[in-house]
């Protein structure tokens, strides 16, 4: 399953969503700006990776290399020109396709979000645990973290994990505020939405 905006224009661009706890704060963000991406004479696609979403496939046996491949057959499929990755989501980005990072992060630094906020669910419920066992449990057997079944190999791929080298770096600084994935909840910014959808519909005229 895949969203797209696709009216077999010539710039084809591969969004690849936020992952794990940021997918759902940042997904409505992510569609704004694909929905004025379309405006601007520009095809988007945003597929479910397997485990996510729609996807029947288990996500506790979801690896990075797993997600990459999937990133690259969409990528194949849609016949992307250009891709977007969202934050975490820049450790998927297919090789050789050019493209813009917003806000990326490593897999470690992903994890330590994630971590922290068990720990402090943990001690709110009166029944504390150590950043150490939990990061121990996610090496050796998978763990739990923000509502997401990870599975150990896939912790491990994290904790080495960077940003794809060859992308573009859109720091959030350049949107105008700070990021949505600071929020409780999941919300948009419309001015946001139209800074990123212009930086993006400049760059792809210069790079068509």
């Amino acid at each position: 399953m895949a969203l797209t905006f696709d009216r077999g224009r010539t710039v084809r661009l591969l969004v690849i969503p936020a992952l794990f706890d940021e997918a759902n704060k940042l997904r409505r963000q992510t569609i704004n700006v694909m929905r004025r991406l379309d405006l601007a004479g520009i095809d988007t696609f945003a597929p479910d990776l397997p485990g996510c979403n729609e996807s029947t496939a288990s996500l506790h046996q979801q690896t990075l290399a797993i997600w990459r491949g999937a990133a690259a057959e969409s990528a194949q499929h849609f016949k992307a020109t250009h891709t977007l990755t969202v934050r975490t989501s820049a450790l998927l980005a297919p090789s050789g396709l050019p493209g813009w990072a917003w806000a990326p992060t490593a897999g470690r630094q992903t994890l330590r979000g994630m971590i922290r906020a068990r720990t402090i669910a943990a001690k709110e419920a009166g029944r504390p645990e150590k950043s150490e066992d939990i990061q121990t449990l996610g090496r050796t057997e998978g763990v739990e973290l923000a509502g997401w079944q990870i599975g150990a190999e896939m912790f491990r791929d994290l904790e080495t994990a960077n940003p794809a080298a060859h992308l573009i770096e859109i720091p959030q600084s350049d949107l105008g505020g700070p990021g949505l994935w600071l929020r409780a909840e999941p919300d948009e910014d419309a001015d946001q939405a139209d800074t990123l959808a212009a930086i993006l519909s400049v760059a792809l005229e210069l790079k068509p």
